[in-house]
């Protein structure tokens, strides 16, 4: 994964027009996302302070690369888009990574709850806790 998959997803929400699409996109990323295995869906990789359940399964290597799995399908693809952002990161560039600016481009910010947006602020913190 690239941050140029990330941009992908940018000038594809540019290109959508209406919310109820953009959701949809979303959810279809979280569905194209590898099934996390059950056992990985322990307490060390569950999110805290996230509505629904949340796991992040974080790879051992200089590089950052995770997977995840939610109850939620729109919080999976939530997931997927992290991934895109974060993932081939170098561990110790990981918290030079402005999550939160990032996703204020596709304009998540406007149209998530509380709730799912601080379930996204609870991922990053697991994200850059990796770090």
């Amino acid at each position: 994964m690239t941050r140029s998959e990330f941009e992908q997803i940018v000038d594809d929400f540019d290109f959508l027009e209406d919310w109820e699409d953009k959701y949809r996109y979303v959810i279809e990323e979280g569905k194209k996302m590898p099934v996390l295995d059950v056992s990985l869906k322990v307490d060390s990789n569950k999110v805290q302070g996230c509505a629904s359940q949340v796991w992040l399964h974080f790879s051992n290597s200089d590089t950052l690369y995770f997977d995840g799995d939610s109850d939620a399908i729109i919080v999976k693809g939530l997931i997927a888009i992290l991934r895109k952002l974060y993932n081939g990161t170098p561990v110790d560039e990981i918290k030079n990574v402005s999550a939160f600016k990032h996703l204020k481009r596709l304009g998540l910010d406007d149209h998530l709850s509380t709730q799912r947006s601080n379930g996204i602020k609870a991922m990053v913190e697991k994200i850059n806790s990796f770090g």
